[in-house]
C-alpha cells in the first residue's frame, strides 16, 4: 500500500553502512526515493545534481561534517530551503542547539527508530502552508508574508527562511495578538504529539528574528509562556 509521500526524493548522508542501509529501507518501504552520500562533499554535489526534498544528515562525516554541510546549503540560494533533519551520535545540548541554530528543520540522536525518523520526515515535508487560506498575503508595515508563493519581504528585501521558520512566522501573523505557547506551537509547526524539548522553539524564533531584522519588532516574547505577533 502505498503512503502519501508521492516518491519525493531524500538525500541520506551517513558514513556508516549500515545506518545507510537500515534508514534507506524504510525510506524506501515508506514509498520515498532514496540517493546517498558516505561524506559532506559528495552529499553538496548530490544535493546541486539533484535537489532532494529532504535531507537526513548526519554529524560527524569526513571531508566536510554535518554542521558546516548544513551551513553551507543554508548559505546558498538554490539550496536553503531544502529541509534538514540532523543525526547524530552524540547527546549534548550545545550540539542539537548548534545544530538548529546553524538551520536544521529538526534533530534525532541515535540510536533511533527508522519509523519515527519517517515520520518526522513527513510531517517535515508537510510543513508548506497549504495556499487555500482566507488570507493569502499577509501585509504589515515592513513586512509582506506571501502564503501560497512561500515568500517574506522586509520592504523590498526578500528574506530566505527555511520552511519551519516560514510556517512559524505565518501561523504566527495569522494568529496576531494571541498568545501561542510553546507546546502549542510545537504540536501546529512540528507536529509533535509527545512532550518535545520546547527550546527547540527558542532556538527556530532566535534565528527567525535575526533573519527578518528590523521587522522582528512583530514578534514578542511572553515571558515563562511563549510568543505572540504584535501588530503596530
Amino acid at each position: 500500500m502505498k503512503s502519501d509521500s508521492n516518491n519525493k526524493l531524500i538525500l541520506v548522508v551517513d558514513d556508516e553502512p549500515d545506518a545507510v542501509e537500515l534508514i534507506g529501507y524504510n525510506l524506501k518501504e515508506a514509498n520515498f526515493r532514496v540517493i546517498t552520500a558516505e561524506n559532506g562533499e559528495t552529499a553538496l554535489q548530490k544535493t546541486r545534481q539533484q535537489t532532494p526534498n529532504l535531507i537526513v544528515l548526519d554529524v560527524s562525516l569526513p571531508t566536510i561534517d554535518g554542521m558546516e554541510v548544513c551551513k553551507m546549503l543554508r548559505k546558498s540560494e538554490t539550496t536553503a530551503d531544502i529541509p534538514i533533519i540532523m543525526v547524530t551520535a552524540k547527546t549534548g545540548e550545545i550540539d542539537r542547539v548548534l545544530g538548529l541554530e546553524l538551520g536544521a528543520d529538526d534533530y534525532l540522536t541515535k540510536p533511533f527508530s527508522p519509523r519515527e525518523l519517517v515520520l518526522r520526515i513527513k510531517n517535515l515535508l508537510k510543513r508548506r502552508l497549504p495556499s487555500n487560506r482566507k488570507t493569502e498575503v499577509l501585509r504589515f508595515d515592513g513586512l509582506t508574508i506571501d502564503i501560497p508563493r512561500h515568500t517574506v519581504r522586509t520592504g523590498k528585501r526578500k528574506v530566505d527562511l527555511t520552511p519551519t521558520e516560514f510556517k512559524l512566522l505565518a501561523l504566527l501573523a495569522e494568529r496576531k495578538g494571541r498568545v501561542q505557547t510553546r507546546e502549542r506551537l510545537l504540536q501546529d509547526v512540528w507536529e509533535y504529539n509527545s512532550l518535545v524539548d520546547t527550546r527547540t522553539v527558542d532556538t527556530h524564533m532566535r534565528r527567525l528574528r535575526e533573519k527578518l531584522a528590523g521587522a522582528a519588532r512583530y514578534l514578542n516574547t511572553v515571558r515563562g509562556i511563549g510568543y505572540r505577533f504584535l501588530e503596530e
